[in-house]
């Protein structure tokens, strides 16, 4: 039934008994077409947090309170429904600490935003929940959200440290069983549910738990093992799979769910239904100019029909018929026609340019995997001092290595054990090795690209070939086609590895086990929270839809099938402790440790906008978090005696050995969504009731505008040639775009820096 607010009478409660004190109170539910209101059969109690009843050990329960009336009401964006609440307390109650719900409906669960307790001396306290509160009769528990006050374990109150470890071990569960929608269960598992044992195409191994296929864990959902090998979870094969379990509060709001299923139904029609092929001209299979391809994905939108198969096949998934309905709208008020890219706005050939080629390194969307050359030649490689020797300005190799001007972007070592298999499955990809130099001006200029493929024997030979510069006849054709090797490679590691790997599945670990050991009372919860938004609805979709046996990603990237397997490789080399932005810069040898310079670093190519402009935002982050901490902790004994903190990095590293569719793709990964919030802000305002630590969060949010205005300056310096280009695109990837509150911009902005790591 339709959403309906206004169930029952909306009369005052009954008089207050003599003695007892009275607390008034709002509940703002939203509003969600297809659920039913919370009823009045919906019920709250308040936890005392500072009076304990020594028979339960817990703070002092309040007798129920109904809800009352239902107001139509809007928060932000947001439709809501806010309800009054009276609660008759003893005189010696004391000040809540905690709200218990229960859900009296049969059936619907409900989202509860916020409540307000109003008490004495015009004080208010507040409870930020942001959660859904599914019916008693599945649950047979009440909800309990606490007071928005921060408590380090060991400075809880004692009415409330017993409600906090219940509620943590509630949400660890038992490891058993199939979960079910409404569970609140944060358990760990591999990525046993990528393949389909009863296919032989798609059988595909397990990923982590073994030192063969190490691989970030994933949220544990229990389906049975297949019966063909014990070892793969079972699940439904279909186009777009919606039929998984994910925590409740980590779902997408239906509004972001409808944007990005709406994406996803574009990018499903241009490349993967056979009706696609109406929008293409000719043959389907290969662009045959730059031309054309302009003219097939950023001209005309295509008929509906293709849209129309996949939305009948969406249909049976979503979860609701509203959801449906805003898909429908969305892929109807937007054709799936692709926005043109920057770098063919302002000149349609610019791309093509060796300066371009090259800059993209340092300020293109993969920026993270330019090394500076240190050894000459790189292992097993063909290039000679005579291919590049002209190309140096007169230095020797030795010379520009020691002068830090020779760097080297490498898809070599980790596709090699690869090529044999992928080049057998229709495609032709090389492994590509591309060495630069640092001219005077601050560009960079590709010398010499080395292609390689496995020689066929069984002792690990190359076949290798190296290709020079040129701008005339067959050698500039061989060169231009050197180089879009080059890019495809780096545009498979960005979207598998930079993106997939490095950013979504490394960051899932953390998001379960802060659920897991991390109160939601915890300063450190709190403070990790908004990083963690919808991150773990975009990695189940991921596992149902893109990186699974046939999906969506098989199908565009280059290393198909074996695209997941190869990512595993790669993360067996990962380490947390070089995740921060200097220390990565480190090791990539393009920067130097300086405790004289911003960051701790002394940067090698001083026109790298990338690092540059992520200096400031990484030492903008590194102060908030600082200042936030030192809040909390003020001695190191502090952190070591912090009992939830401890289990949660037991938790994060669990042992030693496991620590878009072509553009279609890139283009759903790359959109900000309506609710997007960005670094330097919160959802809410009442996340939080500790104003010193609202008044950091105003600091930093004033650091990033600082920030903002050196992007801004940077990009306005002629000099500074690496951060436009010759298609004259200022370098604003990591603007943080702090003014852009709730999110008003959306789409495809080139800005802006969520908090989240989410899409």
């Amino acid at each position: 039934m339709p959403f309906c607010p206004k169930l029952w009478s909306s009369a005052a409660p009954a008089p207050a008994q003599p003695g007892s004190v009275v607390i008034n109170g709002t509940v703002v539910v939203a509003n969600h077409f297809g659920l039913s209101a919370p009823g009045k059969s919906t019920t709250l109690r308040l936890f005392s947090g500072t009076e304990v009843d020594h028979e339960t050990r817990k703070g002092r329960l309040s007798a129920e309170a109904a809800l009352r009336g239902g107001k139509k009401t809007r928060h932000g964006k947001a439709s809501t429904t806010t309800y009054q609440v009276t609660f008759f307390v003893d005189g010696e109650f004391g000040t809540p600490g905690a709200v218990a719900v229960k859900n009296g409906n049969r059936n619907d669960q409900f989202f509860l935003r916020h409540v307000r307790l109003d008490l004495a001396e015009d004080r208010s306290i507040h409870f930020d929940c942001n959660s859904w509160v599914y019916p008693y009769k599945k649950t047979t528990s009440d909800r309990v959200f606490f007071i928005n006050t921060s408590y380090l374990p060991d400075k809880t109150p004692e009415a409330l440290r017993l409600l906090r470890e219940e509620e943590l071990r509630s949400l660890r569960g038992n490891g058993r069983g199939e979960r079910k929608d409404w569970e609140r269960i944060y358990d760990f598992d591999y990525y046993n549910d990528l393949g389909n044992p009863d296919n032989d195409d798609h059988v595909r191994p397990v990923l982590g738990g073994t030192k063969t296929h190490p691989y970030p864990r994933r949220c544990r959902t229990g389906r049975p093992l297949s019966k063909t090998d014990g070892v793969t979870e079972t699940r439904k094969h279909k186009l777009i799979n919606l039929d998984y379990y994910i925590p409740p509060d980590e779902r997408f709001s239906p509004g972001k769910l409808a944007e990005v299923l709406a994406m996803g139904v574009q990018a499903v029609t241009h490349f993967v239904i056979p009706e696609a092929r109406s929008i293409f001209h000719g043959d389907v299979v290969n662009f045959k100019s730059t031309e054309q391809l302009r003219a097939d994905l950023y001209g005309k939108p295509p008929q509906p029909a293709a849209d129309a198969r996949v939305m009948d096949e969406l249909k049976s998934s979503v979860p609701s018929h509203k959801t449906y309905k805003q898909v429908s709208r969305i892929v109807k008020d937007n054709p799936a026609k692709f926005p043109t890219p920057q770098v063919i706005h302002y000149d349609t050939e610019a791309w093509r340019s060796d300066e371009e080629f090259a800059r993209e390194m340092l300020a293109g969307l993969n920026p993270v995997v330019i090394k500076r050359l240190e050894v000459f030649p790189p292992n097993k490689s063909k290039i000679t001092t005579d291919d590049i020797m002209t190309q140096i300005g007169g230095l020797t190799i030795q010379q520009a290595m020691e002068q830090k001007r020779m760097y080297i972007l490498d898809h070599h070592d980790y596709l090699m054990p690869y090529l044999r298999r992928i080049n057998t499955e229709g495609v032709c990809v090389y492994a590509s090795r591309t060495l630069l130099f640092l001219r005077d001006d601050g560009a960079l200029r590709p010398v010499a690209i080395e292609l390689s493929l496995p020689d066929g024997g069984v002792g690990g030979g190359e076949i290798s070939r190296v290709f020079l510069p040129a701008s005339q006849g067959t050698d500039a054709h061989l060169w231009h086609l050197a180089k879009t090797h080059v890019a495809v490679n780096d545009s498979g590691y960005h979207q598998l590895i930079s993106h997939w790997l490095f950013t979504h599945a490394t960051v899932e670990p953390f998001i379960i086990a802060t659920r897991r050991q991390l109160s939601a009372m915890h300063p450190i919860h709190k403070l990790l929270d908004p990083h963690f938004k919808d991150n773990m609805q975009i990695n189940t979709l991921a596992r149902s839809i893109l990186l699974n046996a046939g999906g969506l990603l098989e199908k565009i990237m280059y290393p198909g099938k074996y695209s997941m397997e190869m990512s595993s490789d790669i993360y067996a080399h990962w380490r947390f402790t070089e995740q921060s932005l200097p220390n990565d810069l480190i090791k990539r040898g393009m920067a130097s440790r300086d405790p004289k310079a911003r960051g701790g670093v002394s940067l090698h190519i001083e026109d790298y906008p990338y690092a540059v402009d992520g200096i400031d935002v990484w030492l903008a982050i590194e102060g908030w978090v600082r200042s936030y901490c030192d809040h909390f902790y003020h001695a190191d004994a502090a952190v070591a005696g912090d009992a939830e903190l401890q289990a949660w990095w037991d938790d994060t590293v669990p042992d030693r050995f496991t620590a878009t569719l072509g553009i279609a793709l890139i283009e759903v990964l790359s959109n900000h969504t309506s609710d997007e919030v960005y670094l330097g802000q919160r959802a809410t305002s009442t996340w939080t009731d500790d104003g010193e630590v609202l008044l950091l969060l105003d600091r930093f949010r004033d650091e990033l505008r600082r920030v903002e205005k050196r992007v801004e300056e940077r990009n306005k310096d002629p000099r500074l040639v690496n951060r436009r280009g010759p298609v004259r695109v200022p370098y604003t990837l990591l603007y943080p775009d702090a003014g852009d509150v709730a999110g008003k911009e959306k789409g495809i902005t080139g800005r802006g820096i969520p908090n989240s790591v989410s899409i």
